[in-house]
């Protein structure tokens, strides 16, 4: 079996995420979207890791070939556990590049045998990042089209909550 792992904070998961995953969903058996923890990532995510992962299960329900998993592990022991054959990472642009670029060397470095693998974003998504929903939300603009309208829902209540 082709597995291949997706990984990401996805906090939240967005629709340039979902066009990734979708994408490389054609290309492989199987797609273990991998949610990382990062407790520490910009202050700590606005969901929990069930959280995200319910959004991603939802959102990913129509393909019949992805499974979500949390991990809080190297990268590389978390792909070895799942007996994935690639890391699947989206690029939106040279920024992504160089950053993603230095993960895959470090990646290769403790196991060659693991793939790192690129999809370029499509046009409509190079600007879209988690980040960049949030602060949208924070502001009260719409996130729609952005996100899955779960993540939507559930993004306008927590920012509720925090008001």
């Amino acid at each position: 079996m082709r597995r291949a792992l997706c990984p990401g904070t996805f906090d939240p998961v967005t629709s340039g995420h979902l066009d990734i995953i979708v994408r490389a969903s054609a290309l492989f058996d199987e797609i273990v979207v991998g949610v990382a923890l990062s407790p520490d990532k910009g202050g700590g995510p606005i969901f929990s890791v069930e959280e995200r992962c319910g959004f991603i299960e939802v959102a990913t329900a129509h393909l019949g070939n992805v499974v979500v998993q949390p991990f809080d592990t190297l990268l590389v022991d978390f792909a070895q556990k799942m007996d994935a054959r690639a890391i699947i990472k989206g690029l939106r642009a040279v920024t992504d590049f160089e950053r993603e670029f230095q993960m895959a060397q470090l990646n290769y470095r403790l196991d060659e045998s693991i793939e790192t693998m690129f999809i370029m974003s499509i046009p409509e998504y190079a600007y879209l990042s988690s980040s960049a929903v949030k602060e949208i939300a924070r502001h009260g603009g719409s996130v729609r089209g952005l996100v899955p309208d779960v993540v939507c829902e559930a993004l306008a209540a927590r920012l509720k909550q925090s008001l």
